[in-house]
């Protein structure tokens, strides 16, 4: 069996080790083994950064990470597992994009604002004349 030192783990992901240190810390990541005081880790240790760097780049936080992992019943499926998270992480963006597009609305309006002063912008606020 090959044991990965931390900075070929962390390098094959593009990490610093102090990542895999906090995900080692946060438990999303096992423990290492030690070896003349180094960590090392198995290739599972591969598989499992994969898992985590794909969760990441798709919006997932380390919280729902860890909730990927250990948040469901043992013998829970891989899909069924990613289907629940997935379509909380829609329905999330979803609403984001809602509010994306209100704020991009908000901002267009503000663009145009012809006020000589800001008290007179809050005014019309108030008044629910201008940028609302």
């Amino acid at each position: 069996m090959t044991e990965l030192r931390i900075s070929e783990v962390a390098r094959s992901f593009g990490l610093k080790p102090s990542a895999i240190r906090y995900y080692e810390q946060i438990g999303i990541l096992p423990p290492a083994l030690r070896s003349s005081g180094q960590r090392r880790y198995d290739a599972s240790i591969l598989r499992r950064l994969a898992v985590i760097q794909r969760a990441q780049q798709t919006g997932f936080t380390l919280d729902e990470i860890r909730e990927l992992f250990f948040g469901f019943q043992p013998g829970t499926s891989p899909p069924k597992r990613w289907q629940t998270m997935t379509r909380r992480k829609l329905s999330e963006l979803d609403e984001l994009s809602k509010q994306i597009e209100t704020m991009k609305q908000l901002l267009t309006r503000l663009a145009s604002c012809q006020c000589d002063a800001l008290d007179e912008c809050g005014k019309k606020i108030l008044a629910n004349k201008c940028a609302r």
